[in-house]
């Protein structure tokens, strides 16, 4: 039998992404998102969001492009902490020991030590009540070279990534292959 949990944010795994912007002022910057994924695939599109509150909004506003930074397994501290503390008041890149690099498309910076990058465009921001989406269509994809098989595709076992769950607010590696999509459970109802 299933026991209701009440209404609440424990939709999981969800992504854990680091989002970079530029400061209203031009400096690098970079939060820790959650409350991310993918919303369109024509033309390729991402959401995160954001509390109108937090630092990230300011910079959204003062510059509409953002870079999604994925990170492997390796960096799941780093990454944690660019949520702890707000851009505002520190420099996180430089406690942090990250390089903030300029995107090729879009005005907005990445972090060279993450190994999956999307190049954003803001086109669309919606206010939801505690949070505002921001949805951007991606630019360009770059990915570490040691990540792509040999086909160029993204191999996400070298990647690594990690996942976190609101439900009981730790990060979870990645777990087994299950089979592939579009093939796995093409045999039911056959």
């Amino acid at each position: 039998m299933k026991q209701s949990l009440g209404a609440k944010t424990i939709a999981a795994p969800l992504p854990a992404w680091v989002i970079g912007t530029y400061s209203p002022e031009g400096r690098p910057n970079a939060m820790t998102a959650s409350w991310t994924g993918i919303c369109n695939s024509i033309p390729p599109s991402v959401y995160f969001s954001v509390r109108e509150t937090r630092y990230t909004w300011d910079c959204i506003q003062a510059n509409p492009a953002f870079s999604v930074n994925i990170p492997g397994r390796g960096q799941a501290a780093v990454t944690d902490y660019l949520g702890i503390e707000s851009g505002r008041s520190v420099d996180k890149l430089a406690k942090a020991g990250l390089t903030a690099v300029e995107c090729g498309s879009v005005q907005a910076p990445y972090l060279a030590e993450f190994p999956l990058v999307l190049e954003c465009s803001v086109v669309k921001t919606l206010e939801l009540g505690s949070h505002i989406m921001v949805v951007g269509e991606i630019k360009d994809v770059l990915c570490d070279a040691d990540l792509l098989d040999d086909k160029g595709k993204l191999d996400v076992e070298k990647l690594k990534p990690f996942s976190y769950c609101p439900g009981d607010g730790r990060y979870h590696g990645p777990g087994d292959v299950l089979g592939a999509g579009y093939a796995l459970g093409k045999d039911i109802g056959k």
